[in-house]
């Protein structure tokens, strides 16, 4: 997700799951081509699993990006065909590709031919009027010819126009049943469910059908989601058995990145939702708000955040909140 999840947010969440399935923000090609490809493509050792997520139409262009990909040390290199924005659509990638099946299919192969890493596209059920199921299976077979290792279906169409990027998350409806059928009828291929997934045991549900779910912005404001996925989905220990532990755990990084130069605010404008929905919540949220742009501010501020929580919320274990239900909210 663009401006949400770079490399501090993927770092973080590497205290709570070490095997999730992390991605990049979609980088153009134009951005790695032309821009500064540090800036972009580096990454923390401990982010992998890693995939880098690119935006473009130009089969060579992107065939150059996955080569760099592998260099840079990624793990798989996915092709972005589900983002609906005006921007994106004026450079001619993102969701309206879906129009051109064909073209895809062409990156695809030399993404392929570029890289020995997975390749992989991620896009919506269909775009405007292209969005019956005929086309569906037009535009990944066309994938699957080319090689593809697998795909991401958001569960809903997106409208190119008179629909803003945030009402393209919620207006066209979701129809997941399609990406079910889609991937009943290509069990050889790889699927993986995408949209309005915002809980770990609905994630788990869903497995049963598919190869993977992809959990997006619920897990941007509510990192907590995905605490208990090591456990439950990879049958492994989790990395953290509290809140608390899991944020100390990150304060090494958090002193390394901000000597490198990097503004406290920038990395802990990710960790707002650590809380969220728990009492203390708004008081860890406020607490970094007011201090973490001060100058020389530093992992002091985050120690003084957590100190704004309650002890037995803090130290809560994966998964119990939701068991029990909510605390009663303190005047935080």
């Amino acid at each position: 997700m663009m401006a949400c999840t770079d490399r501090h947010f993927r770092r973080f969440m590497r205290e709570l799951t070490r095997h999730t399935l992390l991605y990049t923000e979609m980088v153009t090609t134009g951005a790695l081509l032309h821009g500064d490809v540090g800036r972009h493509l580096d990454h923390d050792a401990a982010e992998h699993p890693l995939v880098l997520q690119l935006g473009g139409d130009d089969p060579a262009a992107l065939a150059r990006c996955a080569e760099m990909a592998q260099r840079w040390g990624y793990d798989e290199v996915n092709l972005n065909v589900g983002c609906p924005s005006e921007r994106v659509q004026r450079g001619r990638f993102g969701a309206c590709l879906m129009a051109e099946p064909l073209l895809v299919a062409d990156a695809v192969r030399a993404m392929r031919a570029a890289c020995s890493l997975p390749v992989t596209v991620k896009h919506r059920l269909g775009i405007d009027d292209l969005d019956d199921d005929a086309h569906l299976a037009r535009f990944v077979d066309a994938l699957a010819d080319a090689g593809v290792d697998g795909v991401i279906v958001h569960a809903r169409k997106a409208w190119l126009s008179g629909l803003s990027p945030k009402a393209n998350r919620s207006v066209p409806p979701l129809q997941p049943e399609r990406v079910l059928r889609l991937k009943a009828e290509r069990p050889g291929l790889s699927v993986v469910l995408n949209g309005g997934v915002r809980e770990l045991g609905a994630a788990l549900g869903w497995l049963e059908h598919v190869d993977g779910v992809m959990i997006g912005r619920a897990a941007y404001e509510r990192p907590w989601t995905l605490a208990e996925a090591d456990e439950r989905v990879f049958a492994t220990l989790n990395p953290a058995r509290h809140r608390e532990q899991a944020l100390r755990a990150y304060l090494p990084y958090v002193e390394e990145r901000r000597q490198a130069g990097t503004p406290l605010g920038a990395i802990t404008r990710h960790l707002l939702g650590l809380f969220a929905e728990r009492p203390g919540g708004r008081s860890f949220r406020r607490v970094i708000a007011e201090r973490a742009h001060l100058s020389g501010a530093g992992p002091e501020v985050l120690e003084a955040a957590l100190a704004a929580v309650p002890e037995e919320v803090r130290r809560e274990p994966p998964g119990s909140a939701a068991r029990r239900g909510p605390l009663v909210h303190s005047a935080a």
